[in-house]
């Protein structure tokens, strides 16, 4: 067995779950073009109706791995669930869109803000609406159920803030006429924050560590398929895996970007922890243990043209 190619060893499949944004596309081109398939590894998506339940297919071990925001992880840790961050999903992308006339941050006091529980799209509106002068107990929370039932509530004017990801902050700008960009989140966290991260359970990584790093081997292969040829994937993924018109997937796939390597943002995704317990959603920080970027670092080992060739990698 040890004389056979990668190739050759035991087929192997992946149960994944996925959210809604752009921070997904490395891992929507992966599962499309199935670009760990020669490395005898399927990966398979497993259909969560709520973001909530998303998260919750991770922690209870009825996904192998997801692509999630770093804040879910968080909780998913505290809680003691067996989860490690492997590699990163996208960056950037977070948009705080506001109805025509509430421009300011003063205006925003009693409206009501439609977001996700212990998500990035509440902890970016947190830290920018407290940045602001404006308390968090000062604007009415409402959870949404998904990204859909955002945007129709948006566009319904039933909610006031809508906190968003890419394409669908887009969309939002373009067919609400007069709606405000309060934020895109880099006026107050600076350039590539960090949005997704990709997690697996302990017993994937102790039963098969090679599936891990095959996974993330395609992701990397997806990430410069996505920034060579951006229209050409846009086309096979728009309808399918966004369900957004083509023109807003371009603007939000420019917004939003693909990044798989995320060992310089380790420290951000650590400090944003304090956010996370004033929100109430965990009791002690994770420390870098939470963390492991070594089967990163053994797929950018195997792919060394793929990666050099990266535009959005760790400096």
């Amino acid at each position: 067995m040890m004389g056979l190619p990668r190739s050759a060893r035991a087929a192997a499949t992946v149960q994944a779950a996925h959210g809604d944004g752009f921070c997904n596309v490395a891992f929507f081109i992966a599962h499309a073009r199935q670009l760990a398939r020669d490395d005898g590894l399927t990966l398979q998506f497993v259909n969560s109706p709520s973001f909530a339940e998303q998260v919750t297919f991770l922690g209870t071990g009825q996904v192998d791995v997801s692509v999630l925001p770093y804040t879910n992880f968080m909780a998913l840790y505290d809680a003691g669930a067996p989860v490690t961050i492997v590699a990163g999903g996208g960056v950037q992308g977070i948009y705080l869109v506001a109805q025509p006339g509430l421009d300011m941050p003063a205006k925003l006091k009693g409206k009501t803000l439609g977001t996700f529980q212990n998500n990035t799209l509440e902890v970016l509106p947190y830290d920018w609406l407290k940045k602001n002068g404006v308390a968090y107990k000062d604007v009415t929370v409402r959870y949404m159920d998904s990204i859909g039932d955002m945007v129709a509530a948006f566009k319904a004017g039933s909610i006031d803030i809508a906190s968003t990801i890419e394409p669908y902050g887009s969309a939002l700008l373009s067919e609400v006429k007069g709606s405000v960009l309060l934020s895109d989140g880099v006026d107050i966290y600076g350039p590539q924050y960090t949005d997704c991260v990709l997690a697996a359970s302990n017993a994937l990584l102790a039963k098969d560590p090679k599936s891990v790093q095959a996974l993330i081997k395609a992701m990397l292969k997806a990430q410069l398929l996505w920034e060579q040829d951006r229209e050409g994937l846009l086309a096979e993924l728009v309808g399918t895996y966004y369900k957004t018109s083509l023109e807003n997937a371009r603007i939000g796939g420019k917004a939003q970007l693909a990044k798989v390597d995320q060992r310089a943002q380790t420290d951000f995704i650590l400090n944003r922890v304090d956010s996370v317990m004033a929100l109430g959603y965990i009791k002690k920080k994770p420390g870098k243990d939470a963390i492991d970027w070594s089967y990163l670092e053994a797929a950018i080992a195997e792919v060394p043209d793929v990666y050099a060739k990266l535009k959005y990698k760790s400096a």
